[in-house]
């Protein structure tokens, strides 16, 4: 009899293995009468009765080998022979790591693992042994009821070192517990301390000595195989606790697939999908983990990959791409052969592709390959069903994660960037997360060359005059209220000092009626707050009529600044109700203008917006570009500044205060580099000559007609600003189109631009707009519109 390695750990029993409750059953069958049944047990009552250890027990397990035939026939009852190579079934005393008259199927697992391998219970330590053989005696011998009962596992290989899990099972029917001499008897309040102290090992062995009690019989114990229960468990485990996908190959990935599948050659592999750019992508995991679709490029084209149409046809199905037989399946669709060639050529024979989808999202696919054909194939493909979600949600949160870092480096490195030029800040961070560890990265500086730039502004008109209007009002009102105040307190007690302030607030009246100074505000509101406040306080106490008019004053100032803040509020509210109206207005229309062709946008939010607009081949190099989009992004401009005069026309009655606004456009044809400054944190203009854009940008909206003082912005128009006689043309057709439809007025004004400092020869049109009451915006008319309305002309 093949016996395992015995048990070497220090425990509280004594095992002696006996047979005694069998031999009483024989001996009550024996009795009965039925005579097949009372003559088999006496048979074998016959047969045992020569060897009395059977009965009393036997403590050298060494012995149960010469009675290794009889042992099989006064078990056959619980062992049937017909189930022999089916059951994984053995004799043992539970805990101990040996078992004895074991079912053929459970001899053929230990034999395929090998003559060096020791069965041992999965994570069983001494410790935990020692209390479980303890509770054991207080359950069996003292009738307590502790669960102390954990899975345990056998984990045993097989013949090709795939690693099966098996699930045991113990029937202790046929042991007893018997204290020693050694036994110390065990009090309820022994029990009771005992129940909370399961760490302290020295008080169960003062309780329960070594060898103080002696296990009788025999167990049995039953596996069964939970090899993938175990794997997905274990899976499970691994994905949920590991921070990187790195660990997950670490934690024997490929032997979690192994242990599913049962096939030992099975290799896993990951290929990221770019649907956006048709692109394979190696997986950005800092892991083993490799990919067969590519092999040993970095990406590649769907379409180089996939030929004929069948990735569509995954990904429409969302289902796996089996093949079981890539050599017979050349020959049954010769016209797929590319692919299948691509796989014979990394030796695979068989594999399955399985597309990861979250929130209807490709990320890619996992890729099950094997040597073998027919290893892999439509039915054990089903295996995946249960391991693919947890698989799906760690791939997608590894992908969050990665995004995070990625938003991390551009939002500290350069700044919080738009869409149409995230993929270069995206390329650039990525670069410094493959290389951490390996080299030092300096962040370098993001270029686009070759754009064109489009400007426009809807400025506040006059927004400084009304600026120093509604300081000077308040300020006004504020020394009116504190002379109404000091005055009244003189009349009650006819102190120098109140008339010299008097004097002094009646003087600072009549400046602010004035022009007001760039240090007029600062200056009087210093006066009132470090000056006339505090008098105020000092005869707050002298009256109840003085104190009521004192409090009144104070009420009536703002809480935060403590002056008078009406008409400031009011200019501050209206600008900023205009500035958000506009930019709302405008990011809302640049939904629309992406559509026609990615490009650079951003705004800015001064006494007015103003926008840059970059359009070029380098801003989307995976786009084609034409001059039309160039020409499609002018006209979107001039109709998105007639939307946004607009929607002032239909603002400007709800303000608190009487603003006017003016619009203006400066077209510039030449293309320009535009520089991401890393110290700036924004794009700018890159090199010499594309500086003069930038100054022309910049003085061009306060600027006059030529030979007059007249501003060539006005409030009710459209200001565009250009150099060059095709642009004058091509402006000229905008208009021609918009006045068509109503958008704006008839009348053009032609005119040059007064010589500004290093920039001369500008000329500009200008055109009134159309206002429209509609509570609709006006709808997007695109370049391919206006073409096919000027052919019909």
């Amino acid at each position: 009899m093949k016996m395992d390695s015995e048990q070497d750990n220090s425990t509280p029993l004594i095992a002696r293995i006996s047979f005694h409750k069998v031999l009483e059953t024989l001996e009550e069958i024996a009795e009965s009468d039925v005579d097949y049944r009372s003559n088999y047990a006496k048979a074998l009552l016959k047969h045992a009765e020569p060897f009395p250890e059977l009965r009393e027990g036997i403590a050298d397990f060494s012995e149960l080998e010469k009675h290794e035939k009889l042992i099989k026939n006064l078990l056959a009852d619980l062992f049937p022979t017909a189930l022999s190579k089916n059951e994984i079934k053995a004799a043992a005393i539970p805990f101990f790591n040996f078992t004895f008259n074991r079912t053929e199927r459970f001899d053929a697992i230990l034999e395929n693992a090998g003559e060096d391998f020791g069965i041992t219970i999965r994570d069983f330590e001494d410790h935990e042994f020692y209390i479980f053989c303890c509770c054991l005696i207080l359950n069996g011998y003292y009738g307590r009821n502790f669960d102390f009962s954990k899975p345990l596992f056998y984990d045993i290989p097989d013949n090709e070192g795939i690693m099966k899990h098996y699930r045991i099972l113990y029937n202790a029917d046929f042991l007893e517990i018997i204290p020693t001499e050694k036994a110390i008897p065990i009090t309820d309040e022994d029990i009771n301390l005992l129940m909370d102290n399961y760490d302290n090992l020295a008080m169960w062995k003062e309780k329960f000595p070594q060898e103080s009690w002696e296990v009788r019989g025999f167990g049995i114990i039953s596996l069964f195989d939970a090899t993938t229960e175990i794997a997905i468990s274990n899976l499970k485990t691994n994905l949920l606790v590991t921070e990187e996908f790195k660990e997950v190959a670490e934690a024997n990935f490929e032997g979690v697939f192994r242990s599913i599948y049962k096939i030992s050659d099975l290799h896993i592999g990951f290929t990221e999908v770019n649907l956006e750019d048709n692109q394979f992508k190696l997986a950005p995991f800092d892991s083993d983990i490799k990919s067969h679709i590519l092999k040993d490029c970095a990406e590649m084209s769907c379409n180089a990959v996939f030929k004929d149409g069948s990735l569509e046809k995954l990904l429409e199905d969302k289902k796996y791409f089996v093949i079981s037989d890539v050599e017979a399946y050349i020959k049954k669709h010769p016209e797929k052969a590319g692919f299948a060639q691509h796989l014979l050529s990394q030796n695979i024979r068989s594999c399955i592709l399985t597309p990861i989808v979250k929130n209807d999202k490709l990320l890619g696919f996992i890729e099950l390959v094997s040597s073998r054909p027919k290893e892999l194939n439509s039915i054990n493909a089903n295996k995946l069903d249960y391991i693919l979600p947890f698989i799906t949600d760690t791939i997608e949160r590894y992908y969050s994660e990665l995004q995070n870092e990625i938003d991390a480096i551009i939002q500290n490195e350069y700044t919080a960037i738009h869409h149409s030029v995230y993929w270069k800040f995206k390329e650039e961070a990525l670069k410094h997360i493959h290389a951490r560890g390996k080299e030092e990265l300096a962040y370098k500086e993001i270029v686009f060359k070759e754009v064109y730039p489009l400007y426009g502004q809807i400025d506040i008109k006059g927004s400084s005059t009304a600026r120093n209007e509604s300081i000077e009002k308040d300020l006004i009102l504020q020394i009116e209220k504190l002379l109404s105040v000091f005055k009244f307190i003189y009349k009650q007690d006819k102190l120098p000092l109140i008339e010299q302030h008097i004097y002094e607030l009646e003087k600072m009246e009549v400046e602010l009626k004035s022009p007001l100074k760039a240090d007029t505000e600062g200056i009087v509101q210093m006066y009132i707050t470090n000056e006339i406040h505090p008098v105020l306080k000092h005869f707050d106490t002298s009256n109840t009529e003085v104190h009521d008019r004192i409090a009144a004053y104070f009420n009536s100032l703002d809480s935060k600044i403590k002056m008078v803040y009406e008409s400031r509020k009011n200019f501050d509210e209206t600008l900023s109700m205009i500035n958000k109206q506009m930019a709302a207005v405008l990011d809302q229309k640049q939904v629309e203008a992406q559509a026609f062709f990615p490009h650079y946008y951003e705004r800015f939010k001064t006494d007015g917006v103003e926008h840059n607009l970059y359009i070029g081949a380098s801003i989307s190099p995976k786009h084609s570009y034409s001059p039309i989009y160039l020409n499609n992004l002018r006209l979107w401009q001039l109709q998105a500044m007639c939307e946004m005069e607009n929607e002032y026309y239909r603002l400007r009655p709800s303000l608190p205060y009487d603003l006017d606004v003016t619009s203006l456009i400066l077209v510039f044809s030449s293309p320009i580099s535009i520089r991401f400054r890393m110290d700036e944190k924004r794009f700018d203009v890159d090199g010499t000559y594309n500086a003069r854009y930038e100054v022309v940008k910049k003085r061009i909206d306060k600027s006059n007609i030529k030979g007059t003082t007249d501003r060539i912005t006005e409030k009710g128009k459209i200001t565009i600003v250009y150099s060059q006689k095709q642009e004058e043309a091509e402006y000229r057709r905008y208009i021609q189109y918009m006045q068509h439809n109503n958008m704006l007025g008839d009348e053009i004004e032609t005119f040059e631009v007064e010589d500004l400092q290093g920039v001369t020869g500008l000329k500009a049109l200008r055109v009134g707009v159309l206002y429209n009451s509609e509570e609709k915006p006006t709808e997007t008319l695109s370049y391919d519109d206006l073409l096919k309305e000027l052919s019909h002309k």
